[in-house]
């Protein structure tokens, strides 16, 4: 019998179009700051009998609507799929949630719990920091549980990166699965300086075969 496609989406909650004239005075009557949209490239990561994909990426950065330059919001979308069409099947225990980067340095936040394989994705943030040849392994974590939004208040300090996780999975039998995610809202607090960002996806397998691949999106300003 052939796999049936999962799909999961995490739907983050829109901005209002109101309040930029109240942007506008809190700026001294300067004009507010205009939206950035960026589209990113797609990527693919190989393990052995697994194919991390990443496609339809894109950001949408908006400036503080109290002219704070510590604040900046990113609203990113994007779809992560796995095929992993030879897993050995295994059901997954009791939800272990976030293993927190700060103990567990190279986990991306996330930790198995016994099924075939997990899959999670989210967003690593760092304030002034350059992140170009980052591999993993940075210290700080913020998680929130997959659910039907995602809106994310991120306070981070000047040279700091923390990994924000937007969904995660546990695939507990060969197939191939997407998690998706439109318009998620991540909140940048006190950040006084250059702040970026990229995506980040990681499958973690179990069983006689245990390995761990994770795909990297392309780096953003987020201002």
């Amino acid at each position: 019998m052939r796999n049936r496609q999962k799909a999961f989406r995490t739907v983050g909650v829109s901005a209002a179009a109101a309040g930029t004239a109240a942007a506008a005075l809190l700026a001294g009557g300067g004009a507010a700051g205009a939206d950035t949209f960026v589209r990113l490239p797609g990527g693919t990561a190989h393990g052995e009998g697994v194919t991390l994909t990443r496609s339809h990426e894109s950001a949408q950065i908006s400036p503080s609507m109290a002219a704070n330059p510590t604040s900046r919001t990113a609203w990113v979308s994007g779809t992560v799929t796995l095929k992993a069409p030879k897993l050995k099947p295994a059901k997954a225990g009791p939800s272990l949630g976030a293993a927190g980067e700060d103990a567990m340095p190279g986990t991306n936040g996330t930790m198995t719990n016994g099924a075939a394989a997990t899959l999670s994705t989210g967003y690593i943030v760092g304030c002034q920091v350059d992140i170009t040849g980052l591999s993993g392994g940075l210290s700080g974590t913020i998680s929130a549980a997959p659910s039907a939004t995602a809106n994310l208040s991120i306070p981070i300090a000047a040279g700091q990166v923390v990994f924000v996780q937007l969904s995660t999975r546990d695939i507990e039998k060969p197939g191939t699965y997407s998690l998706g995610y439109d318009r998620a809202q991540l909140s940048i607090e006190n950040c006084g300086g250059y702040a970026q960002a990229r995506a980040f996806s990681t499958v973690e397998t179990t069983g006689q075969l245990h390995q761990k691949v994770n795909l990297y999106g392309k780096p953003f300003s987020i201002g």
